[in-house]
């Protein structure tokens, strides 16, 4: 089969297209053609070597694609994102995937290959961040720091899905995300205006997807008693808050690595994303579709950055 493959850590140019072995499924595994695969921006760090994954390696996360062979029903239409695909084992930029068969989960009809292969990690985080870590309840207020990006886009569907109100803190004023109030986080003090949109009460939840220099002017603008959820950090990692006013305001924070699901909780949370979609609560993303001989160029895409656009790989016409 075709497959994407380093050897070697660095810039998308390290990446070729090989000829390696179809894997095969041994008992209680199912073997998935793949049909479209997207590139995440963690796809292109994983090449460039900051998850130091053994060698060679193939990458990606994300999949749709349609069962094969193994120990599963034959023709079944499926979505997900591999547990440690492209990291500890060879991931979906390929022809063929191998996954346990109680990682699979069932496509949405609804959607495309295209549009069910750029679900994975965004709806994932966001899903894991706001309704398994942070218990988000009707009523409540999120405040999703990075609310423009891939991760916070999801995230406000699926608060609004839940019947809560969500202020985005980004970048940029426009509001791509449809969130219900938007705060330019380089001109605006964050905690204040938080507090003046929640009438001084502060939010009940907090979603930070970038970390730096947002982590603490997120933690401040909890409520009393409030939950701030990390997924992300920029480069500068460590990070400094008031720990008096922290634990005054009797607040809690954790963390949420996708990386570390099993294939058992993809599927679940993959199925409780399917219900979405088919009640038309969730949307799919913008997308742009890339024939798979244009891989490296994709990723070079993904890496520039700047757009919404989730980048796609097509392999309907391969194998």
């Amino acid at each position: 089969m075709k497959a994407l493959q380093f050897s070697a850590y660095g810039a998308p140019d390290v990446l070729t297209i090989e000829e390696i072995p179809i894997p095969e499924p041994r008992e209680g595994e199912v073997l998935i053609q793949i049909r479209a695969t997207a590139i995440n921006p963690s796809d292109v760090k994983n090449v460039a070597g900051d998850f130091k994954s053994p060698l060679p390696r193939v990458p990606g996360r994300d999949y749709a694609g349609v069962v094969v062979g193994g120990d599963a029903e034959k023709g079944l239409e499926v979505w997900g994102s591999g547990a440690g695909f492209g990291v500890v084992r060879d991931g979906a930029h390929a022809e063929y995937i191998v996954v346990t068969r109680d990682s699979v989960a069932q496509k949405p009809p609804q959607l495309s290959m295209k549009q069910a292969a750029a679900i994975g990690v965004a709806y994932l985080a966001a899903w894991s961040a706001l309704v398994v870590i942070g218990n988000l309840q009707a009523g409540e207020t999120v405040l999703i720091v990075g609310v423009a990006g891939a991760v916070g886009r999801a995230a406000t569907q699926i608060a609004h899905w839940k019947k809560a109100r969500v202020i985005g803190a980004d970048v940029r004023s426009d509001n791509p995300s449809k969130a219900d109030a938007v705060i330019n986080a380089t001109t605006a003090n964050l905690s204040e205006e938080v507090r003046r949109l929640t009438s001084g009460k502060g939010a009940d939840l907090v979603l930070d997807t970038v970390g730096g220099p947002m982590f603490e002017p997120s933690l401040k603008s909890l409520r009393y008693g409030g939950r701030q959820i990390s997924i992300s950090s920029t480069k500068d990692r460590t990070v400094s808050f008031d720990l008096v006013d922290f634990y005054h305001n009797s607040s809690r924070l954790a963390g949420v690595d996708t990386m570390k699901l099993t294939g058992a909780e993809i599927a679940n949370v993959m199925n409780q994303l399917q219900i979405g979609f088919q009640e038309g609560h969730l949307q799919a993303p913008e997308i742009t579709a890339w024939a798979f001989d244009r891989a490296i160029e994709a990723y070079k895409a993904v890496e520039k950055g700047g757009t919404s656009a989730k980048h796609i790989l097509i392999l309907d016409a391969v194998g």
